[in-house]
């Protein structure tokens, strides 16, 4: 008589490097948090490394409780220099770590400073002096547990940096996940660079692309520019939506417009602020019912903008709030916005909050540059409508059918295909790359 043992398959051990981990707060951290919670599902073992002493701009406590307690966590300290920038200015250089760049004309010298300094003397970013120890460390790790693959993913792209030291003094497979661009990202341009500082961004990005064994990107876009670069693989996996359970959709009884995320200085959508001021002065009733809601942190100069556009006493400016509160605000809104810059650069930005968007019901009104990703989702899943910068009468005649559909009670919207932008399916895909 044959006896067949079944063996139970040992998982794969995979090394992800990252930065932003719970208790970090912002759309950095969705990303690695999701993947991490499910690639045991498809029998990889995920080992996170992560800085013991991190300098986060935005605190979300409430992810620690997405975090299983079976996930190898190692830590080793890094050095911030934010916070010795914050003797300058605690203010200003906190605004700068979180990606809030003042307007060019209204910097300061001090906030022209700060820029330089960020640009040009810690290149790639902030968080370089991180690189030597952990590739001390990871070094000595990898050998003694046998690891076999392992990702980085960026901003901050300094990370890419501790995964090409370890490639080349470690037989291991390096996958380089890039959550946003490197050089052509929107705010790149802005940090004052020298051309010696410019040269340097590009070499080390080509070195990255050149090494790493497959790279990862979030959007179509990016993968026709890394393609210039390089001819290693490269796979899309878009960021996407979890499901959170026992969250009831409690829709505002006003035509609440609401921004969920930072709004920067750059992203102004002026337009819109037109067209609103528009309806308000000339549709009968769109005062009394309308409401503009800012769910996250906003600049000065966006806040002024709205000022002089005659909203401010229809503005509810609500600031940071946990991940959680910010999908109540997503579900409860009448209509979602999604601004992007109008930027060349920006035009292969995917928020991570569009996912979320789209599976929360309501209509998306996106207004971004041409040639987006986002307009292309948007169209395919049927979730939003899409405008230019300069598509003034098409946006006022939509957010006018809107209106009218809200007091019909009728306002929605019907999403179809969303399933593929789970993070278990994306998940999936991360998988089979591995």
């Amino acid at each position: 008589m044959n006896t067949v043992t079944n063996q139970k398959k040992v998982p794969k051990s995979v090394l992800i490097i990252l930065y932003y981990w719970p208790p970090a707060g912002g759309p950095g951290v969705q990303r690695w948090l999701k993947f991490v919670k499910y690639l045991p599902e498809y029998g990889i073992k995920p080992i996170v490394y992560v800085p013991s002493n991190p300098n986060y701009p935005i605190i979300d406590e409430s992810l620690i409780n997405e975090v299983s307690d079976d996930i190898t966590i190692i830590k080793q300290p890094i050095r911030e220099p934010y916070k010795f920038a914050g003797i300058l200015s605690k203010k200003k250089s906190k605004t700068i770590s979180k990606g809030i760049i003042p307007n060019k004309k209204s910097q300061t010298v001090l906030d022209k400073l700060l820029l330089f300094i960020r640009g040009n003397l810690f290149i790639p970013d902030a968080r370089k002096s991180w690189v030597r120890p952990s590739v001390q460390y990871l070094s000595t790790y990898i050998k003694d547990y046998s690891i076999g693959t392992i990702i980085t993913t960026g901003p901050p792209h300094s990370l890419h940096l501790i995964g090409l030291q370890l490639k080349k003094s470690d037989n291991v497979q390096w996958v380089a996940d890039f959550r946003d661009p490197w050089t052509t990202i929107g705010y790149h341009k802005q940090l004052k660079l020298t051309k010696t500082a410019q040269k340097k961004h590009k070499q080390l990005e080509k070195n990255v692309l050149q090494a790493a064994d497959k790279v990862i990107v979030t959007s179509e876009v990016t993968k026709k520019e890394f393609s210039k670069i390089t001819d290693k693989p490269i796979s899309v996996i878009t960021n996407g939506y979890d499901l959170l359970p026992s969250i009831k959709t409690n829709l505002d009884s006003k035509f609440s417009i609401a921004h969920i995320g930072s709004l920067l200085s750059e992203r102004n959508p002026t337009i819109l602020w037109q067209v609103l001021n528009d309806l308000i002065q000339n549709q009968p009733g769109f005062a009394h019912d309308f409401k503009l809601k800012l769910v996250g942190y906003v600049s000065e100069e966006v806040l002024k903008k709205i000022d002089s556009n005659g909203l401010i006493d229809y503005l509810e400016n609500i600031g940071y709030v946990s991940h959680r509160q910010a999908v109540e605000n997503q579900r409860n809104a009448q209509l979602l916005l999604l601004i992007e810059i109008d930027s060349p650069e920006t035009v292969s930005i995917i928020p991570g909050k569009i996912f979320e968007y789209m599976v929360s019901g309501r209509p998306i009104v996106a207004i971004g540059p041409k040639g987006s990703d986002v307009e292309r989702i948007l169209q395919e899943t049927n979730t939003g409508s899409y405008f230019y910068y300069d598509s003034y009468n098409d946006l006022k005649r939509l957010i006018l059918k809107h209106y009218l559909s809200y007091k019909k009670g009728d306002l929605q919207a019907q999403g179809i295909g969303l399933q593929k932008f789970s993070r278990k399916e994306l998940t999936k895909a991360l998988a089979e790359l591995l």
